[in-house]
């Protein structure tokens, strides 16, 4: 069975968009960059939610995208990507294999052989997928920066116990952590 993993950059008070939505805040680097290039080759399908989907499809295809890494780019350009929307009657991403799905069809994507799923930004989706058991190791990069205010991370995934299994700090001030979800026997998110 393939894994399925969540990588979310979160300020250090627990927001993954600033109040007007923004991102600019992130800390990134060199560092930073080859941990994405290491990160995108451990997968072969990107799982995305409607609004990652649409802001990462007009990124990563023009020219902000190239510019900022190329080999980010060119990761993110040519995997397969499975996009979750209610919404959403078509979707396209230049060069690479892209669908519509639903968080019921991750389940059975899962069972299927190949390389691990990434699900990258997404906090709704991510938030569904917790609840739903399928989420099998959370990545929240840890930002350097207190906003104060704004999206708040997971805001609708319930209480999902989580395991700490590694950390690796950067020299930005970022901190990654690596968490395995505990499995909730009894009672709802």
């Amino acid at each position: 069975m393939r894994k399925m993993f969540a990588f979310m950059a979160v300020s250090a008070d627990g927001y993954h968009a600033d109040p007007d939505g923004g991102l600019g805040w992130q800390t990134f680097g060199p560092e930073f960059a080859d941990y994405s290039v290491e990160q995108l080759d451990e997968v072969d399908t990107l799982v995305l939610g409607r609004t990652t989907y649409t802001g990462m499809a007009a990124y990563w295809t023009g020219d902000l995208g190239a510019n900022f890494d190329r080999r980010i780019a060119g990761r993110m350009n040519s995997l397969a990507k499975l996009v979750v929307s209610d919404t959403l009657t078509t979707v396209s991403w230049a060069g690479s294999p892209i669908a519509l799905t639903s968080v019921d069809e991750l389940a059975r994507v899962k069972q299927a052989s190949g390389k691990d799923l990434a699900v990258l930004g997404s906090s709704t989706l991510t938030s569904a997928l917790l609840r739903a058991n399928l989420v099998d190791e959370v990545r929240l990069m840890v930002n350097p920066i207190i906003l104060g205010g704004g999206s708040r991370l997971f805001a609708e995934a319930g209480t999902v116990p989580l395991e700490l299994i590694r950390v690796r700090p950067f020299q930005s001030g970022n901190v990654l952590l690596y968490y395995r979800p505990r499995i909730q026997t009894s009672g709802p998110r």
